[in-house]
């Protein structure tokens, strides 16, 4: 059961962020984490300064990996005392595409005790145009669509911007360093039997580059990663 005021932790993976993780962390409601961590995951820029100066717990994780940077955050918080261990995780990417001010939106079920685990759906939600690729919207439709036939479910986005419980959590063992990282989430909470639930959010065109979407490579690193997770637990 969670005490009537849990603490809340909020972790943000940041490859290259500098130009946006000061308003990432602004747009965070005054008083709702107890702590906000930024993993600063091998950038070659000022992430990590412009993090700090803006309020963030800053870790450093040099290997390379959205899964990697979210494996860190977790073994940082994992070490601290049972005072500063938050009951709900929230993870947020740091580029400002998603609205970190729906927050209290996107922990509500978890907070009423309907969920164990909140995705944040881009799909459901209004979206800026150009926030979503063609590419990046046929990969989310084709991986839900995967997971609705072997899971069921109303899966429809694996975005980034999500809430859990922290005893669910550390239930799924996660593994994965990269692209897996969000569906491994939601397969091994769903063959768990977590009560899942989505809240439709915003998506806004992130600044700088993706990682990911921007390049040929990265997208079809990211698909292929998807799809082979989703099939090594098939």
């Amino acid at each position: 059961m969670l005490t009537p005021s849990p603490r809340i932790g909020v972790l943000i993976p940041a490859h290259n962020e500098a130009l946006s993780i000061a308003l990432v962390l602004g747009e965070i409601p005054a008083g709702l984490a107890q702590e906000v961590v930024v993993v600063d995951n091998a950038s070659t820029d000022a992430t990590a300064a412009a993090a700090r100066a803006a309020g963030a717990t800053v870790l450093a994780e040099p290997r390379p990996g959205y899964g990697q940077a979210c494996l860190a955050g977790l073994a940082y918080y994992a070490a601290q005392p049972a005072s500063r261990t938050p009951d709900i995780l929230v993870f947020l990417d740091g580029d400002h595409s998603d609205f970190p001010e729906e927050m209290p939106a996107l922990l509500a079920p978890i907070l009423s005790g309907a969920a164990e685990l909140v995705i944040g759906s881009r799909a459901l939600g209004q979206r800026e145009r150009g926030a979503l690729l063609p590419q990046q919207r046929f990969g989310n439709w084709l991986a839900t669509r995967l997971l609705r036939l072997r899971y069921g479910g109303t899966h429809t986005d694996l975005g980034p911007f999500r809430a859990i419980r922290a005893d669910a959590l550390a239930r799924l063992g996660m593994v994965d360093t990269n692209y897996g990282w969000t569906v491994e989430m939601q397969i091994k909470a769903a063959r768990l039997g977590l009560r899942v639930a989505e809240v439709p959010v915003r998506y806004r065109r992130r600044i700088g580059t993706s990682k990911i979407s921007g390049t040929v490579r990265g997208t079809l690193g990211a698909g292929y990663k998807i799809l082979w997770t989703i099939f090594k637990y098939w």
